[in-house]
């Protein structure tokens, strides 16, 4: 499922939040930041995604996280790209090994798919990021 993502704001605290030792922390909020400026960074070709499914969660995308995706970068080995294989949208890790290419999970219970020309593959878009649910 595509989403529109027009204008999605958000408050913006001032400081840095400490993922250690506690650390003193302003007190107020300053303005607002636009999700768009934070992870669009072409907008006529990026795009949000629903995951649907868990061949990723070892790469922490789990069913019902969001994935921005860039439609004008060209991918390379080991990303995590959206791919179309025969009509269906799949993400997956771009593997190049050997001379072929796989569209690999990150869950040990799905399995590689070998790209082949026998096989209609597109890589729709390269994945920018990834929003997902703490809950």
């Amino acid at each position: 499922m595509v989403i529109n993502h027009n204008n999605y704001l958000a408050g913006y605290v001032l400081s840095k939040i400490s993922a250690g030792f506690p650390s003193p922390a302003d007190d107020f909020i300053q303005s607002q930041i636009n999700l768009n400026d934070l992870l669009v960074e072409k907008p006529e070709s990026t795009y949000l995604v629903r995951v649907t499914g868990n061949s990723m969660i070892d790469d922490h995308i789990c069913d019902g996280d969001i994935l921005v995706v860039d439609r004008s970068l060209s991918s390379t080995n080991n990303q995590i790209v959206v791919a179309i294989v025969d009509g269906e949208f799949l993400v997956k890790r771009l593997l190049h090994k050997n001379n072929k290419y796989f569209l690999a999970p990150s869950n040990k219970h799905y399995h590689s798919i070998e790209i082949t020309t026998e096989m209609n593959c597109i890589i729709w878009g390269v994945v920018t990021y990834v929003i997902h649910a703490t809950k």
